[in-house]
């Protein structure tokens, strides 16, 4: 059997290095920890902000006068990043003069292309367990991958969550048209050629009706 070794004693002056030492290995670690969560904070992937709970915002109702007629949408309230950004957006001004691009009669009319000549940074989805497409409900539309809705939005004119599979679960609703369903019908039962993007589908407008302007309501 091997005889022990006498353990060598420090000074006081080993133990207070040895001490310090010891100490700014810690301060460096916690330091390595702050940045790196700082790091996957900015770049979302610590997850979805709809998972954590937000503050609702106030009742608020927008205003589309288009050259159809008037739509009023009232925002919900519980979706304070999908609502706050279609806010901020009309309240920028970046749909005046934009056009429904895509209509289809017993589908949806699709707007908000080309605001702000397409630089408008994504958001993240808000689905949660009430979102439902149904007639006249307005909603987010997006590239089809998950966070990529930024400005562009679309009415439903049919219950759309309920015939389409996987409807509910991929687009943020966030309001309902609470005036105006005339002209929403209006606009998706207009006069439509082909899509050159999307070929087979019958969704380009003959005369398209363009939003003169948004407005949020006093």
């Amino acid at each position: 059997m091997a005889p022990k070794k006498n353990k060598k004693r420090l000074t006081p002056e080993q133990r207070k290095r040895k001490s310090n030492r010891t100490t700014w290995i810690a301060i460096a670690a916690i330091a390595t920890v702050v940045v790196v969560f700082g790091i996957l904070a900015a770049s979302g992937l610590l997850g979805n902000r709809s998972d954590t709970p937000m503050e609702p915002i106030a009742p608020t109702q927008v205003l589309l006068e288009t050259t159809e007629g008037n739509i009023t949408i009232d925002l919900r309230t519980d979706k304070p990043i999908t609502s706050g950004n279609f806010i901020n957006l009309v309240n920028e001004g970046v749909y005046d003069g934009t056009t429904f691009y895509r209509t289809m009669a017993e589908f949806m009319i699709q707007g908000g292309k080309g605001a702000s000549g397409g630089n408008i940074p994504s958001i993240k989805d808000e689905i949660g367990t009430n979102n439902r497409n149904t007639n006249y409900t307005i909603a987010m539309a997006n590239t089809g991958a998950p966070n990529s809705a930024s400005s562009e939005f679309f009415i439903n004119v049919a219950d759309n969550g309920q015939r389409i599979s996987g409807f509910n679960s991929n687009y943020s609703v966030f309001g309902t048209v609470i005036d105006g369903t005339d002209v929403v019908d209006a606009i998706a039962n207009a006069p439509v050629t082909e899509n050159p993007s999307r070929p087979g589908e019958q969704s380009v407008p003959v005369n398209p009706v363009k939003i003169l302007r948004a407005t949020v309501l006093p």
